[in-house]
């Protein structure tokens, strides 16, 4: 094996997925702004934020498992050379996500009266609620916005997200500045202020992708007959098809981080907050992941659009080896800062020991994460949606949650318990799903040699 043949696609590799990591971080970024300017207000705070945002991130990531499907879609159709095909994609695929958008918010207003049962401290409750009511109204701004940069990210206009993330995080730290501590004359709103700041930031978001994309002449004729719009049945039937099982995917593995987030609920407050401190900083890293996956599904939906199954295998690779080294370092970090980071936070000290503690298992599971988020882009691009679907419920609610469960409800190791579950149900996805792609990349290739 000559290893020039992997990493002479790092640069292309890198090239892609920059602007969808940047981007993909600036949508935790959101989320770490809120964290860090509200844990100024006490680890009660920062738990009602973390039950609120960890609903509304389940939420958002069954819809981001729609939006999914439009990326190797898009991607095929640019292999294939077939404009009319992609702009039919591109104009379905908005219109499905406007919808799913609408449902999971109507969804999220009765899962409200949920909350109460969750076994969660009723002053965090009491806490989060005015922050849930007001930020599950960027839902349909959120699904607008993963149509188009999915549709651009297909085309590997990838930059066009990014820029437009970035903007909107700047907003977002100004108006969360002005309106949680009421500076400058402005009201004290605390939670819910952050609230109000991360839904105008959102919605801004979507007007600045727009006027980027309308001003490229890639997307023109993308663009074209818009106002001609009629639905098609069989291009909606396709991306639900991917789109559904993907989506899927999405709840088994979020809904997982979910659940432990409100297990370490069940322990204290403090637990809580320590959770979400390490749950966001290894948020931040699998955006990275997230960026390499979705190179993944554009680059094999390229090659698979062109039927060439062995150089489709070549960049599976490549990507995988890039992955890997990328991961290590961030292990790296994380064990050398773990006592830094959950400072940024908060100066609660039994919150910040346990969240060290935590970040030092997260950092033993970013390689299984990053390697598993990478497998399932690779196999999105071959457009294998089903079998992945099924790994990852029994990689994470069949072995992850129940260790979770046992070790940190159980057992004397509590948050540290519940994380080590984390592991256990990434490292079993991780595997699997490896071994599926490999078994239909060989497939494929003796198929069409």
């Amino acid at each position: 094996m000559n290893i020039r043949n992997y990493t002479s696609e790092f640069k292309r590799n890198i090239t892609i997925a920059l602007p969808i990591m940047i981007g993909s971080l600036g949508q935790v970024v959101v989320s770490l702004v809120d964290n860090i300017m509200v844990g100024d207000l006490g680890p009660t705070h920062l738990a009602a934020i973390s039950l609120s945002n960890s609903v509304l991130f389940i939420a958002l990531s069954v819809g981001m498992g729609f939006s999914f499907a439009i990326t190797p879609l898009i991607a095929e159709a640019e292999g294939e050379g077939d404009i009319k095909k992609g702009r039919n994609l591109f104009h379905q695929g908005v219109f499905l996500c406007i919808i799913i958008g609408l449902l999971l918010f109507v969804g999220l207003i009765y899962f409200e009266t949920i909350l109460g049962y969750l076994n969660q401290d009723e002053e965090v409750i009491a806490l989060a609620l005015p922050y849930y009511r007001i930020v599950i109204w960027s839902m349909v701004p959120m699904m607008i916005f993963q149509s188009i940069k999915q549709f651009a990210d297909g085309l590997s206009e990838t930059k066009h997200a990014m820029r437009a993330t970035i903007m909107a995080n700047v907003l977002n730290v100004i108006l969360n500045y002005l309106l949680i501590y009421g500076t400058f004359g402005f009201p004290r709103l605390e939670l819910e202020g952050a609230a109000i700041g991360s839904l105008i930031a959102r919605v801004f978001m979507i007007l600045v992708l727009w006027l980027f994309i309308r001003k490229r002449k890639v997307f023109k004729p993308y663009l074209q007959k818009i106002k001609e719009f009629k639905i098609h049945k069989e291009t909606i039937n396709k991306l639900l098809t991917i789109g559904y099982p993907t989506s899927l995917q999405m709840l088994f593995e979020m809904g997982f981080f979910a659940s432990c987030v409100m297990l370490a609920g069940v322990l204290s407050v403090n637990d809580q907050a320590s959770n979400q401190i390490a749950l966001n900083l290894s948020s931040m890293t699998y955006m990275v992941g997230v960026g390499l996956g979705v190179t993944a599904s554009i680059r094999i939906g390229n090659y698979k659009g062109a039927k060439d199954y062995k150089g489709l295998k070549r960049i599976a690779i490549s990507i995988l080896l890039l992955t890997f080294v990328i991961e290590i370092l961030f292990a790296a970090g994380f064990i050398l800062a773990k006592d830094f980071l959950p400072t940024i936070y908060i100066d609660n000290l039994e919150v910040i020991q346990t969240a060290s503690v935590l970040l030092v298992i997260a950092a033993i599971f970013q390689l299984s994460d990053g390697i598993q988020v990478v497998v399932l882009g690779a196999l999105r691009g071959l457009q294998d949606v089903k079998k992945p679907m099924y790994i990852t419920f029994f990689a994470y609610w069949v072995i992850g949650f129940p260790t979770s469960y046992y070790l940190g409800l159980h057992t004397y190791l509590g948050a540290e318990g519940i994380w080590i579950g984390l592991l256990v149900g990434l490292t079993v996805s991780a595997v699997l799903l490896y071994i599926r792609f490999h078994k239909l990349s060989n497939k494929l290739i003796k198929e069409n040699k």
